[in-house]
């Protein structure tokens, strides 16, 4: 077993929840505080964190229980990241190893035997993992394949599409031979998905009517509605079904800071007259998927079917401006935090 290396650091920087947050996400919402580390027993590692995924989802587990309990006050904000272990009494972690794991916003983390922890191959970039090979990749090609189908010549709609997910799964749609037309928010986003990831068409929620324009872009209906926003883009998009249509719920951003909850889609029995499904999906279901959804994706990263960016936000004090960029759409791709290294 290998042992505690004694130049590892001795204090760590940490993001605890402050306050629960009425609305949008606020500074005061969270505290930057240093702590010192523990000393390692057997079966423990500390890993220094290299990359935080920056995802909706924080503002849910922030603010109550969902799909996980709530993260309790004064306590790191959860979130998975990517890190490097930098002490050692876990012989399956030795000094080294780039893993990913629960790793929190912090600096360090102490990996525990009860903690679960993936060991990332030789050579992967330390963001792309959290990106189009990590969890946002991943929900992706589970959520589009596993759950909207598109076939060939078919008409696939995908709100939030110039983000992670969405990015992703619109050209997912696209290999499979599928018509992709994306909703982003402003002119550069929406010529980075026709003219970058070969989607057949952009609206820009920002400057156009989307009921409208899917309207235009429809006219025979849409298969695939894959929705990473809902709101009012979820209402426009059950106006324009096509019969046997696919709604895959796979985020509903534009609700996450409603005070109230908003009043639901006017026009829900269109799913009615259309016989088409509305659906949502949690990743957490399908951890059988997760090899193999990688592995095709690297594969079709490789051969250049698949494109992809990250936006990376330097420093731990700055992950709150970061998780902002999601909720103002000030982010192309997929959001990180570079924390060390």
């Amino acid at each position: 077993m290998s042992a505690p290396d004694v130049t590892r650091p001795s204090t760590n920087r940490r993001i605890v929840v402050a306050r629960r947050p009425v609305g949008a996400v606020t500074p005061d919402c969270f505290r930057l505080e240093s702590v010192p580390v523990p000393e390692l027993a057997d079966g423990e590692a500390l890993a220094a964190v290299r990359y935080l995924s920056i995802d909706p989802t924080i503002r849910g587990w922030i603010s109550h229980d969902t799909y996980l309990p709530a993260v309790p006050h004064g306590d790191v904000v959860r979130r998975g990241g990517t890190a490097v272990v930098v002490a050692s009494r876990r012989d399956d972690l030795p000094v080294g190893s780039a893993v990913f794991g629960m790793t929190g916003w912090q600096e360090l983390c102490v990996l525990g035997p009860g903690d679960q922890v993936q060991p990332l191959p030789d050579g992967i970039d330390l963001a792309d993992a959290l990106g189009v090979y990590g969890v946002t990749g991943i929900t992706a090609y589970v959520g589009m394949l596993e759950y909207g189908r598109p076939q060939a010549g078919e008409t696939v709609v995908v709100s939030g599409a110039a983000g992670a997910t969405g990015s992703v799964a619109g050209q997912i749609a696209r290999i499979r031979g599928a018509r992709v037309i994306g909703i982003a928010g402003g002119a550069e986003k929406c010529a980075w998905l026709t003219d970058a990831l070969g989607f057949a068409a952009a609206v820009d929620y920002r400057t156009e009517d989307v009921g409208a324009r899917l309207g235009e872009l429809c006219p025979d209906g849409l298969d695939v509605f894959y929705d990473n926003v809902g709101g009012d883009i979820l209402e426009a998009a059950l106006d324009h079904l096509a019969i046997g249509a696919r709604i895959v719920l796979c985020g509903a951003i534009a609700t996450y800071n409603d005070v109230e909850p908003r009043p639901g889609p006017r026009n829900l029995s269109n799913l009615i007259v259309q016989r088409a499904r509305m659906e949502g999906f949690l990743l957490l279901d399908h951890v059988d998927r997760f090899a193999e959804a990688a592995l095709t994706l690297a594969g079709w990263v490789a051969d250049g079917e698949i494109r992809h960016r990250t936006d990376v936000v330097e420093g731990l004090e700055h992950a709150p401006d970061a998780l902002d960029r999601l909720f103002t759409g000030a982010n192309t791709g997929k959001v990180v935090v570079h924390v060390a290294g």
